[in-house]
């Protein structure tokens, strides 16, 4: 019956050591977050640049509405669209516009390994919203912390 006892005991132990370190991974990430957020706020493309892989994808996803307006101007315009955490950077940094990124209904996952991140958003350019949507962000754990690997935003400008 100790056995028994202690066996439990030691899977109970080990399961809240899981839960903490995931727990805890999920907390880095939300500081990845708000670093990024810092970072537009701020104009400090540099700093947003180093929380990406330097291979990592961006891809802008047009809604339908956003789409059909799109091609109204321009009958080739794509619906998904491949841009890049540089241009972002730069834009960010160059920029004289007031940038604020708003996220509500976050989700974040991690097994301590990768991590994902799922939230609505509206960009704001001085105070006025210019796009919303949802966004997508994969992280993964390198030796010095996380990174963004992969970002993807669907598109309905306001």
């Amino acid at each position: 019956m100790k056995l028994y006892s202690l066996a439990f005991v030691l899977a109970a132990s080990l399961a809240n050591l899981a839960y903490a370190d995931t727990r805890s991974d999920r907390l880095d990430v939300q500081h990845v977050m708000d670093a990024y957020h810092e970072a537009v706020l701020s104009h400090d493309g540099d700093r947003l640049a180093a929380l990406f892989l330097p291979t990592s994808i961006w891809l802008n996803v047009l809604s339908d509405q956003a789409y059909v307006a799109a091609r109204e101007k321009s009958p080739d315009a794509p619906k998904i669209r491949v841009g890049s955490y540089a241009s972002f950077a730069k834009l960010v940094s160059t920029s004289k516009a007031s940038f604020n990124p708003t996220h509500t209904r976050q989700q974040i996952s991690s097994d301590g390994t990768i991590a994902s991140v799922y939230f609505d958003f509206v960009f704001m350019i001085d105070g006025k919203p210019t796009n919303r949507g949802s966004e997508t962000w994969q992280l993964v754990k390198g030796s010095d912390g996380w990174y963004i690997a992969a970002l993807t935003y669907s598109s309905d400008p306001v």
